[in-house]
């Protein structure tokens, strides 16, 4: 069973934490470890491990300007599918799971940012939020998935298989949007949305976050036990 074997998280940069599904995995006590992709090359064999989860980036699959990492990671969950490893994408993990089973990933316009309920399918394995959406690019289901959410801007969830790729973040808290953020005001302003407002928005979204977050993650690990 695949939830005898540990998790691995894959992490892309010092602001983009585990958060709310890193807490979730200690409370469990759920074997995993946490692998700094942008530092450390990936694992040589995913088999090894139960499952796999992909946190988000500044960047995006298939870009000129992304680091060797990206195609590398892109690549791993390839390998993952092939194997039937259970991948979890958050965000960028969504782009790069779509981007692995052969799909594309496209321009936002405009881009997604802020607390967004979403049009659910299956409300019990994604809920309708309120999820932090930050993103400026947006990933296209790949051949054999299943939508079973939308967002105004397009796809926001799709299931293939065991692996389940979200276009939005149920691993972040206001205060890691809020960080978010700052990092980017120039880009933000550019695009007309305002950082304190996202930061408005997180404080009043942060409670009912974490409960459809906590559900999100729970339903997950249900699939993976079944």
């Amino acid at each position: 069973m695949a939830t005898r074997r540990p998790g691995l998280i894959l992490q892309h940069g010092d602001s983009g934490p585990p958060g709310i599904l890193g807490n979730w995995l200690r409370e469990r006590s759920i074997a995993h470890e946490i692998h700094p992709t942008w530092r450390e090359p990936l694992p040589v064999d995913p088999a090894a491990y139960g499952w796999i989860a992909s946190l988000g980036s500044e960047h995006t699959p298939g870009h000129p300007d992304a680091p060797g990492w990206v195609a590398d990671e892109v690549e791993f969950l390839e390998l993952a599918l092939n194997a039937d490893v259970p991948v979890l994408g958050l965000c960028f993990g969504g782009q790069a799971l779509a981007a692995a089973a052969g799909a594309a990933v496209v321009a936002c316009e405009p881009p997604e940012i802020g607390w967004i309920e979403v049009a659910t399918d299956d409300p019990e394995l994604v809920p309708p939020g309120p999820w932090l959406h930050y993103h400026y690019d947006l990933f296209e289901p790949p051949p054999g998935s299943t939508t079973i959410a939308r967002s105004p801007a397009g796809p926001a969830a799709f299931i293939l298989g065991p692996s389940l790729a979200l276009q939005f973040h149920p691993e972040s808290t206001p205060e890691i949007a809020a960080e978010w953020a700052r990092q980017d005001a120039s880009r933000l302003t550019e695009t007309g949305i305002d950082p304190l407002e996202l930061e408005r928005q997180g404080a009043g979204a942060a409670a009912a976050a974490a409960i459809a977050a906590r559900s999100l993650f729970n339903a997950w690990w249900r699939r993976l036990a079944s």
